[in-house]
């Protein structure tokens, strides 16, 4: 990409508007010297870098290296005199970085059209669903539209998959700016409460923002500390934003409409339930494979096909047609995209070959997406065995293992419970914390694949198996490290067709 490369003197303007200075700049600082790159990565700096001092991991030996390699000055909550690098003294760094990355990085999201979609369940699905109408409009260009999500991120360079639902602000930044190098136009991502709490997207300019419910998750004491906490750091899209969508259907529903009124230009709303909605769903219902549903909404009305299965998905793809009303975007690219859309790891369904086992592969992770998950299943599939495999994060949402406990053994027959991003925690002490609050059969076993292949291979009779958390992840957080894995996906194929090859056995 090139970019237009600034002073280090423009850096400090910009963080005196912000009222970040928490000392006199050094004398003989050389604000005219050119920032030839914002890091906070030792391992990048080249010289003429500005670095960045953050992270809970943070060791001055980064800086000594970052000085080693180039850096000629840090920015910092404090000062290392034992590095002999001059220091631009902050109040607060979670606030600067943001800014200091749009400035590198040109200020990308003004060229875009950048939707950012938040909520306690439905953000993937719904950019996905989001993605792929945009892909539909923009084929007659040559063009696709880039996506930064919990699954996967694609900017026009760069295509891996996700560990953050929201990027850190350099990296945000830079895929803004990739986005721009390639001739991108839109861009649809994710934006989690802990990166509105923290500032990941502070100067990031939102065409359309969409606000799709709200459950409790992310409260412990490395996180939100509360509900209301949560709650009003997920309102803060609604300032960055050109156009706000809300569901009127949520809880809280009436004091997000009031929020996005209050700080953004232009609001609409979307409901199932609410005939007053500027996009209302009704007619729901299934058809073959798929769902059919009616949506009265200006411009876009008309009669929409689902392919993905969950009826729940409706819900989602209401919050899409609204985003796409805003947008001003065509009913054919609407109907066509959203016919066509599916999520990775989403609600993916596999089957044995007699019919009797039926795999469901989907990111649930949260009471709210788990009862919604579970309350579809009772009703897509009466009278089925209903087994769910799954684990919880380590050092995060402490309050999942008791939710996910509760709700996974209030609607199913058997729960196995595994590995899930352990990180730094011992997942057998993960597993046994779940444990305690689940009423129903429950069997514990750390080897995520082993957990899969004997809910698949131990079923008698007709079962809907659940494997929830990970949906088409490669890869497990251990230590600090991810570590290469099959996805559910794969092992959900493997363990099917071992299933068909050999009548299942005592185990």
């Amino acid at each position: 990409m090139n970019l237009t490369l600034y002073p280090l003197g423009d850096y400090c303007q910009r963080l005196d508007k912000l009222g970040q200075p928490a000392a006199p700049l050094p004398a003989g600082l050389d604000l005219g010297r050119r920032v030839e790159l914002v890091s906070y990565n030792s391992r990048e700096v080249v010289p003429g870098t500005l670095f960045i001092c953050k992270g809970a991991h943070f060791k001055p030996d980064y800086l000594k290296d970052a000085a080693r390699r180039g850096a000629f000055a840090y920015v910092s909550e404090r000062a290392y005199p034992e590095v002999d690098l001059p220091c631009v003294l902050v109040k607060d760094m979670r606030r600067v970085i943001a800014p200091l990355a749009v400035k590198y990085y040109n200020d990308p999201s003004q060229k875009l059209k950048i939707t950012g979609i938040t909520g306690t369940k439905g953000k993937s699905s719904t950019a996905y669903y989001l993605k792929y109408i945009l892909d539909e409009y923009l084929a007659p260009k040559g063009q696709t539209c880039g996506v930064i999500s919990s699954i996967d991120t694609w900017d026009g360079v760069e295509r891996f998959e996700s560990h953050l639902t929201t990027p850190e602000p350099l990296e945000l930044q830079k895929h803004f700016a990739n986005a721009v190098s390639s001739g991108m136009e839109y861009l649809v991502m994710e934006v989690s409460s802990q990166a509105l709490k923290y500032h990941r997207t502070l100067g990031t300019k939102f065409a359309a923002a969409a606000f799709l419910n709200i459950g409790t998750d992310h409260i412990s004491p490395v996180e939100h500390p509360d509900f209301d906490d949560y709650f009003h750091s997920k309102l803060k899209i609604f300032a960055q934003a050109d156009l706000s969508c809300v569901n009127l259907d949520c809880g809280h529903a009436g004091e997000a409409l009031e929020a996005a009124r209050r700080t953004c230009p232009a609001v609409l709303t979307f409901s199932r339930h609410n005939p007053a909605a500027s996009v209302y769903g009704s007619g729901v219902r299934k058809a073959g494979d798929g769902i059919l549903f009616q949506a009265d909404a200006a411009q876009l009305s008309g009669q929409y096909r689902l392919t993905m299965p969950g009826l729940f998905n409706v819900d989602n793809a209401l919050a899409a047609i609204a985003l796409c009303r805003g947008l001003n975007l065509p009913l054919e690219a609407v109907q066509a995209g959203l016919a066509r859309a599916r999520v990775p790891g989403r609600m993916e369904v596999y089957a044995s070959g007699n019919g009797e086992v039926t795999a469901i592969v989907d990111y649930a992770h949260n009471r709210m997406s788990f009862e919604t998950l579970f309350r579809s299943v009772v009703q897509e599939y009466p009278g089925r065995r209903i087994v769910t495999v799954f684990g919880c994060p380590g050092k995060k949402a402490f309050d999942r293992r008791r939710d996910l406990g509760e709700v996974s053994g209030q609607y199913s027959d058997l729960v196995v419970l595994t590995e899930e991003d352990s990180g730094e925690e011992d997942t057998a002490s993960i597993c046994k914390e779940i444990a305690a609050h689940v009423q129903c059969p429950c069997e514990i076993q750390p080897n995520r694949g082993e957990a899969i292949r004997r809910a698949v291979l131990s079923c008698r009779e007709p079962t809907v198996i659940l494997i929830t958390g990970k949906g088409a992840e490669t890869r497990q957080k251990r230590g600090l490290e991810y570590i290469d894995t099959p996805s559910d996906v794969e092992y959900v194929q493997a363990f099917l067709r071992e299933y068909d090859a050999k009548p299942p056995r005592n185990l």
